[in-house]
């Protein structure tokens, strides 16, 4: 089995890289926008700003399996260029299932939570009705729309607040390299959600992938479509903030904590608007693939073990 990795150079990609896992599934072809890798050596050279360009990569590499981690995320720079993070999470996606439709291939795509539209107070289903707020949830539901039209085996992952200890532009980075510089932090506390560790989201995908390649055909059948991957349970952003000062404090990653006050959305205005819901109910992607999805807590407190086993906080 060839299974290529797209995205290899984002926090995603590079856990998937670090775990290992799927190299220990099949040949691993890695591709990332310039073809040189963050953690050294060389992969295929893709820029989802050109979909047009992707059939060729894929007749070349003949994947079995393609994992897109790659994608436009800059959520308040996709309201100046939507036409841009269309041509990444829409139309790119598309081609990939077109091409995986004749081959043909297994797609593993990630979404968001941004394709809803936060008003509701309880977990989003996964059959809930969509309505992004902004440029960007608007382009990746053009992904999840263009990857189940094309036909392909599919298994479109939604996942929300998502964060990676030891790299990448996150939450939990930021919030302890700000609190190294302050003694005072204003967070958001009326935006609700599940952090949720890349750990966990790649080794939840290779769970999901396990029961794909074990599954008869009509067993794939019930499996193909969209799920719901996040941590469990509830916080806001000052929540998860407050949380990440008292491990990293009792961890020994910090030597002092901010003073965290919470603030609402009015107060801290972004070009892009935030679903003020983030929850997703994760109950049938442990269902369907057998998978328990913990905590956020647990992924907080393994995220910074992970940091003071390096001895060092991001800055």
């Amino acid at each position: 089995m060839k299974i290529l990795l797209l995205g290899a150079n984002g926090q995603l990609g590079r856990t998937f890289l670090d775990h290992g896992g799927l190299a220990a599934r099949g040949e691993l072809v890695v591709a990332s926008r310039d073809g040189v890798l963050s953690g050294g050596g060389r992969g295929e050279i893709v820029d989802l700003a050109e979909p047009a360009r992707l059939p060729a990569l894929l007749d070349r590499v003949q994947p079995d399996v393609i994992v897109n981690a790659a994608a436009y995320t800059a959520v308040d720079r996709a309201e100046q260029e939507e036409a841009l993070a269309t041509r990444i999470n829409g139309e790119a996606v598309g081609e990939l299932g077109s091409w995986a439709s004749a081959y043909p291939a297994l797609v593993l795509h990630y979404s968001t939570d941004y394709v809803f539209d936060g008003a509701q107070s309880q977990p989003y289903a996964v059959a809930a009705a969509t309505a992004p707020l902004g440029a960007y949830g608007r382009s990746k539901l053009a992904g999840e729309q263009a990857l189940r039209d094309s036909g392909a085996d599919h298994l479109i992952l939604r996942i929300a607040w998502v964060y990676a200890a030891t790299y990448g532009q996150n939450f939990l980075r930021t919030m302890l390299r700000l609190g190294s510089e302050r003694d005072e932090l204003r967070v958001v506390a009326d935006q609700h959600g599940a952090p949720t560790d890349t750990r966990l989201v790649v080794r939840a995908s290779l769970a999901a992938l396990d029961r794909w390649l074990q599954a008869t055909a009509a067993q794939r059948r019930q499996l193909i479509g969209t799920h719901h991957l996040v941590a469990s349970g509830t916080t806001t952003w000052h929540g998860f903030a407050t949380a990440i000062f008292e491990q990293a404090l009792a961890q020994g990653v910090i030597a002092r904590a901010p003073r965290v006050i919470p603030i609402g959305s009015a107060e801290f205005p972004t070009p892009a608007r935030r679903p003020a819901w983030s929850v997703l109910d994760n109950s049938g992607f442990q269902r369907h693939f057998g998978f328990p999805l913990p905590d956020w807590r647990e992924g907080l407190h393994e995220a910074i073990a992970q940091l003071a086993a390096q001895g060092t906080a991001p800055s």
